[in-house]
């Protein structure tokens, strides 16, 4: 019905992925029958777009529980080095606690999580608008005191506290531009800029992502510091992608990487870290454009540069192979091999991801996966893993679109209901 659609409307098969946001390959693999589409949020962009009644989409859509024989498991692609470790404290009863979730995920019965807390950016948005907001009064406005306020917000971030990271980086930065010199403020404020740009891509506002993203690369070049460049260079590229211009992000990223690696101005390890952490979003971007050969090849190549690469806690970018290894997963998500990305998904530890960010953002990425192959509690099981990790990632789009298309599946998933309203659906 969909290839038919789209035939009659002339369209190539890039040209529907691009309108949905998906690949080239889903798109292709939708049409042959090979996986199928579960999720009611893309049943209605496709009804949307090739103006087939909603409902008719729904009767031909494949009953819960079956997958085509052609879905069924792949042999998996060949995997980078996961013999990793925690980059930060390696806390016994949260690693069993991971443990246990991950072993929930793929073969335990369901069980309850926690509650999610909202989060808000007004307090961002008057400062990015209005430049409302100033710095506290009882700010320190020393190098020292600037260092703890940008340091202070990366562990918001990483560790997924996103409500009070809203609340408390407009004074940040409202903070950072009063110190001197001029440079060292240029590169706090980047930096905190940065940390912006990530929550607002957490919180879909993209909108205010290009805003951060621009402020955060022109700080970042007044203030002359490479790492700080080539973070702000992947928030531009990650701006661009959500704009739709992927080819141009793709771009941004590679040069952005080639760039840091050649700069003498930083240790060489950071560099090979902040190249790493670029071609891996490359890469990511590459796979939503449905080009499997340049994605697999730049997260190659980032998996080799991460091997070569380190950097600290303080470090104003995630890298290394665990950054390289989630990425690999999307990948495979975006481009349409789920099976691929489940076996990858069942090497990693989620003890090893270092902060409840990234074990957040893990197993919200197998739900995908599950979501993909057509396996509701599978999907469901990861999504209640991704909310014991971090409560406040189930606020994300992505989730709440799962969520949606798992609501018809109530009576086989005890309390899902509640879970999607945790998550911001409405439910009746």
């Amino acid at each position: 019905m969909i290839a038919k659609a789209r035939r009659r409307k002339g369209w190539p098969q890039r040209d529907l992925a691009a309108m949905i946001d998906r690949s080239e390959s889903w798109v292709s693999q939708v049409e042959r029958d090979m996986i199928p589409v579960n999720s009611l949020e893309s049943l209605r962009q496709l009804s949307g777009v090739l103006d087939i009644p909603l409902q008719q989409l729904l009767a031909a859509a494949q009953p819960p529980g079956q997958v085509p024989a052609s879905a069924r498991r792949r042999p998996a692609s060949a995997r980078v080095d996961r013999n990793l470790g925690p980059e930060e404290g390696d806390d016994p009863v949260r690693r069993r606690e991971l443990l246990a979730a991950a072993a929930v995920v793929f073969t335990s019965p369901l069980t309850g999580a926690q509650t999610a807390q909202a989060s808000t950016l007004a307090p961002l948005e008057d400062l990015l608008l209005y430049g409302t907001p100033t710095a506290p009064k009882d700010s320190d406005v020393s190098p020292a005191g600037i260092a703890a306020a940008v340091k202070a917000s990366r562990q918001h971030f990483r560790a997924a506290r996103y409500d009070t990271l809203a609340k408390t980086l407009p004074g940040h930065i409202a903070t950072a531009k009063a110190l001197e010199p001029v440079e060292a403020s240029a590169t706090a404020v980047a930096d905190l800029y940065n940390i912006a740009t990530r929550l607002c891509i957490k919180l879909g506002e993209d909108g205010l992502v290009a805003i951060t993203a621009d402020r955060a690369l022109n700080s970042a070049r007044a203030g002359g510091d490479a790492l700080t460049i080539a973070e702000a260079h992947r928030m531009v590229s990650s701006a661009w992608r959500r704009q739709g211009h992927l080819a141009r992000a793709t771009d941004i990223a590679v040069r952005a990487s080639q760039d840091v690696r050649a700069d003498r101005s930083a240790p060489e390890q950071t560099r090979l870290a902040a190249g790493s952490s670029l071609l891996a979003t490359a890469a990511y971007t590459a796979a939503k454009t449905g080009d499997r050969q340049t994605a697999h090849a730049l997260i190659g190549e980032a998996a080799e540069t991460a091997k070569a690469g380190r950097t600290s806690a303080d470090s104003p970018i995630d890298a290394g192979l665990q950054q390289v290894l989630l990425h690999q997963l999307s990948i495979h998500y975006l481009l349409g091999d789920a099976g691929q990305a489940i076996d990858l998904a069942k090497t990693i530890d989620p003890t090893a991801l270092p902060t409840a960010e990234r074990q957040g953002r893990f197993f919200i990425d197998v739900a995908r996966c599950f979501d993909q192959w057509g396996k509701p509690q599978q999907c469901y099981r990861a999504l209640l893993a991704a909310e014991h990790a971090a409560p406040q990632e189930i606020r994300r789009g992505a989730v709440k679109d799962l969520a949606s298309g798992l609501l018809r599946h109530g009576r086989s998933l005890p309390g899902v209901r509640a879970f999607a309203g945790r998550a911001g659906v409405p439910v009746n």
